[in-house]
């Protein structure tokens, strides 16, 4: 019924779009499009549908149009602290900016209708006004709550969403000065008047000890505390696998495997053997944990994982999407204990081709719990001591070693994209406070985890796509053509090019990105590509995985901690056992387009959530350095100023307004700043010294100044935090600038 309502749903805008069609009424449209009468009643509801979803509208005559035609553009409206904001167009590369008189109520992330009033020109932004309002998104919001004697008001955390929030005091239920708190809106805001809401949980004083991650989790709406009738059905589970559950599962209890996770992971979803055969081909064998055994469809478990649809990794803490009776006992494959599970057997030649593959329900038995750490120690180091100690597993991580880089070279032959991002590990005491970060390299041990499950995953989805049953699947849809030209132009001021860009292969982003490979460069504009790149999403239709070059993928190695891998375990026993009728077809083409986007919806939350949790910690982290000096490298540079990565890969900003050595022109084209007296230049991948002059925690903001190595500016005065310094505007970015708040031009006075 989706594929028939998207395919409607399409035909109309297709027929909206073309040159030729002029606005018509529901009348109109129904004859010209041949609707039988009795399907009239249908399409007056898929109209109204798609004008509340902003792909059409309604003029005050009662025509219908795309908007696009009607000088309207559809997209999601993105905040800014001071005041105004930009909608980011749901088609169309270049984003509409609104002045904040023109925002008419829009909050931070709601769907927005906006008018085009000034298109852009060589110097100025196009420019418009917020017309309609689509959808709300915040229905919640986290803030700081002040009050007065007669109400109160909420000071949102979220940096973009600008305008505090009025509490009438019958409201306030509570709450004191300094606390945060959730508020939920009971009145949108409009022009020239906040919102309204009321408190309905205060989380505690905000620099109590779990506050700061608290707000975080209730900002992007992640349940925390599962509910009693969840908690008792995973507690009525058993805590160990009995004789019955084994009946009818291949018995690889002999079979040697291990898992291999990070030190301190508790929920191990996969687990891993290898064997070599006598004609010298690998069985790799993948084993995944088996929840579908212990959440039944329809279940309080089942229901709340649904909801949660992630695991969300914080520093301190992990807030599952099973309770800890599974995804830490039952269903995690700890060592030296009988676990249920679902295997992929794989035979894969010396060229990294799959010759042959089995997917069958097991019961297993792992050997060793193995950690990244150990294991590359054992591959690299040649630690005797671990080699000692786990010697009837050390020949099995040599073959996964070599199996590992067969399948990494097979998946550059044929295009695949591999971002060299190294990730940053928080370290934490057990009250939450920081003890250190550092830089978190990804090693051989990684890789061959990375490879394994990347293989396994692409072999389970082609297997259940030529099956014909429904499915979920992990695609990465094409870039979008303007984007790469943008991209290719990008890269051409640094002397790289993007073959084929109008129709890109990813093998052409791969052929970059092994270009830039150690370049100072590098991490600018691999963040530039992958910014230019589509999201990753569940989806009910395959499509192929982009970034992947794979023409079939799913994700299936994660049930523990993705619902998408959950309900395809679900659907795959099924099919085994020959229970998959054309009722449970029929039911799982009804429920799995909504899964599959509301799984996106929540992996993207959890995302944010956890990046917004790094970057606090990390302000966190720095605020009792305030004054000391440091090298970095610059990272990126933007129109009002330029980005320092510190070793440990904490980042900060050397704003525009405190280079006071000159006068610094940004080269948009160039990503660089040009100093107009000196022509001293600062491009990606400069090492400079900077030192630390400010820390926000409330916008996670870290700002540093250029020093040089005796802790001089280039004039020869001590550096210290800026307070009136004069600089120059940007001539080919000035507007933009002053509606982003990075300098007030007065003439004759000093750049506040």
């Amino acid at each position: 019924m989706n594929e028939i309502m998207e395919d409607r749903k399409n035909r109309i805008l297709s027929f909206m779009r073309e040159h030729s069609y002029k606005p018509l009424k529901y009348d109109e449209l129904a004859i010209v499009l041949d609707v039988p009468a009795g399907d009239r009643a249908s399409m007056q509801k898929l109209l109204d549908e798609m004008e509340a979803e902003g792909l059409i509208i309604k003029t005050r005559k009662e025509r219908y149009a795309v908007p696009e035609r009607m000088g309207l553009i559809v997209g999601k409206f993105q905040g800014n602290p001071k005041g105004f904001g930009f909608v980011l167009p749901d088609f169309g590369d270049e984003d509409l900016y609104i002045p904040a008189n023109a925002i008419n109520g829009a909050m931070h992330g709601d769907r927005v209708i906006a008018r085009l009033s000034r298109h852009s020109s060589k110097d100025r932004h196009q420019e418009g006004e917020i017309i309609n309002i689509i959808e709300r998104v915040n229905r919640t919001i986290v803030g700081k709550f002040d009050k007065s004697e007669h109400f109160g008001f909420v000071t949102p955390d979220h940096a973009r969403l600008s305008g505090d929030i009025f509490i009438p005091k019958d409201y306030i239920n509570g709450a004191e000065k300094g606390h945060k708190v959730v508020v939920e809106l009971i009145k949108w805001p409009e022009k020239n008047r906040n919102a309204e809401g009321r408190i309905i949980e205060i989380l505690g004083y905000e620099h109590e000890k779990g506050v700061d991650v608290m707000s975080i989790i209730r900002a992007y709406n992640i349940p925390y505390e599962f509910p009693d009738e969840v908690i008792k059905e995973a507690q009525s589970l058993p805590s160990s696998v009995s004789e019955k559950d084994t009946k009818n599962r291949r018995d690889l209890r002999t079979l040697r495997m291990v898992t291999i996770d990070g030190e301190d992971a508790k929920d191990l979803d996969d687990a891993v053997s290898i064997e070599v055969l006598s004609d010298g081909v690998f069985r790799l064998g993948v084993h995944i944990a088996d929840v579908t055994h212990y959440v039944k469809e329809g279940s309080h478990l089942d229901r709340e994982a649904i909801k949660r649809g992630t695991s969300v990794y914080f520093p301190d803490r992990v807030i599952p999407m099973l309770p800890k009776e599974l995804s830490n006992h039952i269903c995690s494959l700890n060592a030296d204990e009988d676990r249920l599970a679902f295997s992929v057997l794989i035979d894969i030649d010396s060229s990294g081709n799959v010759i042959d593959h089995e997917i069958f329900e097991s019961v297993i038995h792992v050997a060793k719990r193995m950690t990244y750490t150990d294991v590359y120690k054992i591959l690299e180091e040649n630690d005797a001591e671990l080699k000692e100690r786990y010697k009837e597993h050390v020949a099995d991580f040599e073959n996964m070693k070599t199996l590992a880089l067969i399948l990494a070279e097979k998946r550059r032959q044929r295009g695949s994209v591999d971002f060299n991002f190294d990730e940053t590990k928080i370290i934490v005491d057990e009250n939450g406070k920081i003890v250190d970060i550092k830089r978190y390299e990804m090693t051989i041990a990684n890789k061959i985890i990375e490879e394994f499950m990347l293989l396994c995953n692409e072999v389970v989805s082609e297997h259940f796509f030529w099956i014909g049953i429904p499915f979920v699947y992990r695609i990465h849809e094409d870039p979008d053509p303007e984007k790469m030209e943008s991209l290719n132009l990008i890269l051409g001021t640094f002397g790289y090019r993007l073959k084929g860009y109008r129709d890109v292969h990813p093998k052409a982003i791969q052929d970059v990105l092994s270009q830039i490979k150690g370049k100072p460069e590098e991490k600018a504009i691999s963040m530039t590509i992958l910014r230019s790149l589509q999201k990753a999403r569940y989806s009910d239709t395959h499509d192929w995985h982009f970034g992947l070059a794979a023409e079939y993928y799913s994700h299936f190695t994660a049930p523990i901690r993705r619902y998408p891998d959950l309900i395809i375990h679900r659907i795959m026993k099924e099919q085994i056992n020959g229970k998959m009728g054309d009722n449970r077809i029929e039911h799982y083409k009804d429920i799995l387009h909504s899964i599959a986007q509301h799984s996106s919806e929540r992996e993207r939350a959890a995302q944010d959530a956890e990046r917004d949790c790094e970057d606090l910690k990390k302000a966190e982290f720095m605020m009792d350095k305030v004054g000391e000096h440091f090298q970095g490298t610059v990272s990126s540079i933007t129109a009002f100023g330029l980005f320092v990565e510190l070793d440990n890969t904490i980042e900060g900003l050397v704003r525009l307004s405190s280079m006071d050595d000159d006068y610094y022109t940004y080269n948009e084209r160039a990503l660089c700043l040009i100093g107009e007296r000196t022509r001293k230049i600062y491009r990606i991948g400069d090492k400079v010294n900077v030192q630390l002059i400010k820390v926000s925690l409330e916008t996670r903001q870290i700002d540093f100044i250029i020093i040089d190595e005796s802790g001089k500016n280039d004039s020869g005065n001590e550096k210290k935090e800026p307070e009136l310094i004069r600089t120059k505007s940007v001539k080919d970015n000035e507007y933009l600038l002053k509606h982003i708040g990075a300098f007030k031009k007065k003439k004759g006075r000093k750049r506040q």
